[in-house]
């Protein structure tokens, strides 16, 4: 049962989770945003139980996200994956903490009270996919070096702070730019910029509408580029270093016919 302490003038809800709500526990986000919410309070050292004595966010008017809210669920904001450690009896605000690996990756840290943001609640495993896995595992920043009118749409070009992260982002492919799934329309590999159509429905439902040129928003990529560039570099890695391997059998083989070509000059 939800037993309410006081916290200013709202009590605060300390639930029990049970065992059968991990077991059916949320797993990932769909980058399709529930709701906007609004910063009520950007705190840079809480020393609250549900602050940690660190940095933490109160975040509302987002009822409609809380209606089965429970401690330790993971909500997504502006793509952040973060734990909510408070929420009042009423159900109209949350509070998350901001660990310093947030800080360093995300633009959480800029935020301040009146700031809008968006949500989604992680989904269960029954839920139907409707944009792409969603890890709100954010990667870096990005600063919206373009943004104009494409008929209803608006065109955005994004420059990534670490430019090492453009490699894993293709045309057509997918992206989340503060949690949203977005499609990838074009990809300067130079330049380390990307683009993308935000469409005329999606421009009321998320932040990226009410953002302009030198802003910044969280990025995370399809993490299915970094798995396969792991699995390739180790692969290789363990083939090189294994003398039977085919691979170092090959180079070996290469090797012996260059020399010989050598030797008979």
């Amino acid at each position: 049962m939800c037993q309410p302490v006081h916290h200013k003038t709202s009590p605060i809800c300390l639930t029990p989770i049970s065992y059968d709500y991990y077991r059916n526990s949320f797993i990932m986000f769909t980058g399709l945003i529930e709701t906007i919410g609004t910063v009520l309070e950007a705190n840079a050292l809480d020393a609250s139980v549900s602050g940690g004595n660190g940095v933490s966010l109160v975040i509302g008017d987002c009822a409609e996200i809380l209606v089965d809210v429970h401690l330790g669920d993971l909500i997504s904001t502006n793509g952040v994956c973060l734990t909510v450690t408070e929420f009042d009896e009423k159900k109209t605000f949350f509070k998350v903490g901001l660990a310093p690996e947030t800080l360093r990756r995300s633009n959480l840290g800029e935020l301040v009270s009146g700031s809008r943001v968006n949500l989604e609640r992680a989904v269960k495993s029954d839920v139907r996919m409707g944009g792409h896995v969603v890890q709100g595992h954010v990667d870096t920043v990005a600063r919206i070096c373009a943004k104009q009118a494409d008929g209803n749409s608006i065109a955005y070009t994004f420059e990534l702070r670490e430019r090492e992260n453009i490699n894993y982002i293709v045309e057509k492919g997918f992206i989340a730019v503060d949690g949203t799934s977005l499609t990838v329309t074009g990809v300067d590999y130079e330049k380390a910029q990307f683009s993308i159509m935000l469409v005329s429905y999606s421009q009321a439902k998320v932040i990226l509408a009410l953002k302009n040129l030198d802003q910044y928003v969280n990025i995370e990529v399809d993490y299915t580029g970094k798995l396969i560039e792991k699995q390739v570099q180790l692969t290789l890695q363990g083939q090189i270093t294994n003398e039977l391997s085919p691979l170092s059998q090959y180079i070996s083989k290469v090797v012996e016919r260059k020399l010989s070509e050598v030797l008979r000059k």
